[in-house]
């Protein structure tokens, strides 16, 4: 008997369309069953009281807490009045704020001594945290109907808090969850028996009537155990059940000849490689020789050689015939790759032109702006497999573009990428083409899907010889302006010893208003320190490099570069910037990968709280290139104790970007595991943390495993196979398939 449609009942139905819109835009949440898995956060005890003091900034909190003291205060000479509310728990206390006509009912319901429950944004006013109009609840019983409702209505021990928004509190999604509660005896469990009762886990109908209503801490961890399960196993047989597809797919083997391009090139390269570079060489080698496709992740740390790596797997392909194509997320990055291919294979390059060597073959370019001319004589050589390596940017995905034997398929910094951008050039080749992804910091999403091994992984650890060591520092130029002048001091320092310097900058900014509107000055004195950071609009490269030019750099050769130039431009920058013919290059984030230059050993990130942590470290990765140290410095605005803050010195403390990675993780959560940011789909993951939860992943992912070879179309598991449709629709299925 099928329940499922309970489940699947709309909102709008149960709860009405006016709370139905607000769960729907503001959390996300359309059906009954979305409702019943949108958990609480946290448990409050009625014996005891939220930590006040640890509040985030700027977040939507619940908090319960008694109030200490109730003062109307009047301003604008008596016209205006406000209400003024301490409420306490313990460990610190917090004031609340009501305004204008506003104060009447909680000046009559907050008095000393009664206990609420209070939602809403977390402030500071005069260097104290308030909450503006929160919305309250009262926990305390008096003779009002309403108030012994509550009461009765909060009757067990722990009180749920759960995510919540600005239009709709906990306490009103607690409500709507009794409602729908009842539906949870519907749900269909997707947990094979025989693992529930191995690993003594509750049934699923069990956990989550004790996860919205628990009667004792015993409960929400049983109820905790259980989903999470659910989560990291219907999740793991999603990505079993491809990997067994995977295994389905027959690819041409693709094995180097004996004495052929690759032998050619290796032996004119002026170094050896790593020890690292040999091993995963040789892992990605055994891949590509066998009938089946490879799907392996390159991970290795900025500069370590991944490049070098990818490029021996390609003329491994041509040397067995096929052609290999390498996605660059820029033009930029794709015109650096080309030309650092082309300088490091030489005559190898110049295959059927005169000069050519006897193994060689053709290395093409292929962006959106080039010629018509260069562009027809391009797609010629692919469809002709004149060229056997080529290297492009989404260009190389469109229609018109034919290959003669598509072998082997490069994605470079994959996390640029939509799954379908590298779908439709996978779908290019006669027969499944093999797939390598290179990414240089293991960003969120890749970790996550590492740790649930959905690809084959390479690491790169080991920094070839010669690069140097990278000191960070955060600048606070709101704190200690003449910090921020003696970054420019050492920008001088490193150009008077003949060295170059980066400036990134988070937007272009021609054509925004970079001026502060007037009055705007005086109002921004009432807000704290980090409001102003962030309400200042980011600091732009045009504005920043005449600054630069005509203050604390000027007299040396500052030149800018930023995505809405022309791509000969850019190129042209980009050269003069590698033959030292520019000081200091004042950019966007376009610099953020593959840009080689040895002798830039400075770089100050403007606005660095604006960026990422991993893009952070993939900037910082552009300097210390060469012989000599590196030295990146972070200017924020931010005050010490913000997260930003936090962040920031993450990064200036450690230059392993896997450990980065794990903090970003950490500080994101998974929000985008199953690619939010790229198929538009929010997370499923709500009870499971990924780098926390590694151990539960590992054992879910064995067991999906076994369960998915003995029964590949789950026919034998209908409750997981509905699980996995709930959890994985249409879209999220196609995300992972495409991988």
């Amino acid at each position: 008997m099928d329940l499922v449609p309970v489940l699947e009942e709309p909102l709008k139905k149960v709860l009405g369309p006016p709370t139905a819109k607000v769960m729907a835009e503001h959390l996300g949440l359309h059906t009954v069953g979305d409702l019943l898995h949108h958990y609480p956060r946290r448990y409050a005890e009625r014996g005891e009281l939220t930590r006040l003091a640890e509040l985030p900034l700027d977040e939507h909190v619940t908090v319960v807490a008694q109030v200490a003291t109730a003062r109307v205060l009047r301003f604008n000479g008596g016209s205006g009045q406000r209400l003024e509310v301490t409420i306490t728990d313990g460990s610190g206390e917090l004031q609340l704020v009501f305004f204008g006509r506003g104060i009447h009912k909680p000046h009559k319901d907050l008095l000393p001594g009664t206990r609420a429950m209070f939602a809403g944004k977390v402030g500071v006013f005069n260097r104290k945290m308030q909450l503006a109009h929160p919305a309250y609840q009262l926990l305390t019983a008096d003779s009002s109907e309403e108030a012994a409702e509550t009461v009765g209505s909060w009757a067990g021990a722990l009180l749920p808090i759960y995510p919540a928004t600005a239009k709709l509190e906990s306490w009103k999604l607690a409500k709507a969850v009794d409602l729908v509660l009842p539906s949870a005896q519907e749900a269909v469990d997707p947990l094979p028996e025989s693992l529930r009762e191995g690993r003594g886990l509750v049934p699923l109908t069990e956990a989550l009537l004790k996860i919205h209503r628990p009667h004792t801490k015993a409960d929400i961890a049983d109820a905790r155990a259980r989903l999470k399960w659910d989560e990291a196993f219907v999740l793991q047989v999603a990505l079993a059940r491809r990997r067994f597809a995977d295994t389905q797919l027959s690819a041409a083997p693709r094995v180097a000849k004996p004495d052929g391009l690759l032998t050619a090139f290796d032996a004119k390269l002026p170094f050896t490689l790593t020890d690292g570079q040999q091993k995963v060489s040789k892992e990605i080698f055994d891949d590509l020789a066998t009938e089946h496709p490879m799907h392996r992740l390159l991970q290795g740390e900025v500069g370590s050689g991944k490049t070098m790596v990818a490029l021996r797997a390609m003329l491994a392909v041509v040397d067995a015939g096929g052609q290999a194509a390498m996605l660059a997320p820029t033009e930029v990055l794709a015109q650096q790759h080309h030309r650092s291919i082309t300088e490091m294979m030489g005559e190898l390059a110049q295959g059927g032109m005169l000069g050519g060597a006897e193994h060689s073959t053709k290395v093409v370019l292929l962006t959106g702006s080039m010629g018509t001319a260069a562009r027809r004589q391009a797609l010629l050589d692919l469809v002709t497999g004149e060229a056997g390596v080529v290297i492009g940017t989404h260009a190389l995905i469109e229609d018109k573009v034919h290959f003669h034997d598509l072998g082997l398929v490069v994605v470079d910094e994959q996390h640029r990428f939509g799954v379908e951008q590298r779908d439709a050039l996978r779908s290019k080749g006669k027969q499944p083409p093999h797939l390598l992804v290179m990414t240089a910091t293991p960003i969120p999403r890749t970790v996550a899907m590492t740790v649930f091994g959905d690809l084959e992984t390479s690491v790169l650890d080991q920094l070839p010889a010669g690069r140097s060591p990278i000191a960070s520092h955060v600048v606070p130029a709101a704190d200690k302006p003449h910090f921020l002048a003696r970054a420019w001091e050492r920008v001088r320092e490193e150009v008077g010893k003949g060295h170059q310097a980066y400036v990134v900058c988070p937007r272009i900014g021609d054509d925004e208003d970079e001026k502060p509107k007037k009055g705007a000055k005086s109002a921004a004195k009432k807000q704290s320190a980090e409001d102003e950071a962030e309400k200042r609009p980011p600091l732009a490269v045009l504005a920043v490099a005449e600054e630069l030019a005509h203050g604390p750099l000027q007299g040396i050769r500052v030149e800018v570069l930023h995505g809405r130039m022309h791509p000969d431009d850019k190129d042209a920058v980009m050269r003069r910037f590698a033959a030292g013919e520019t000081d200091v290059l004042v950019a966007t984030t376009v610099i953020e990968v593959g840009v080689n230059v040895p002798n830039a050993t400075a770089m100050v990130i403007m606005d660095a709280d604006r960026f990422g942590v991993s893009q952070l470290h993939q900037l910082r990765g552009r300097v210390g290139r060469g012989a000599a140290p590196g030295l990146c410095l972070l200017v924020t605005d931010m005050p010490e104790a913000s997260p930003a803050r936090a962040r920031l010195g993450a990064v200036a403390a450690t230059l392993d970007g896997f450990e980065l990675s794990r903090i970003d993780l950490e500080q994101r959560r998974e929000g985008d595991v199953l690619g939010q940011a790229q198929s538009g789909v929010r997370s499923s993951l709500r009870m499971l943390a990924v780098i926390e939860d590694e151990e539960i992943i590992a054992e879910a992912r064995e067991e999906a495993t076994r369960v998915v070879a003995a029964d590949p179309g789950l026919e034998r598991l209908p409750g997981l196979r509905t699980a996995l449709d709930a959890l994985l629709d249409e879209e999220r299925e196609q995300y992972l398939d495409k991988g």
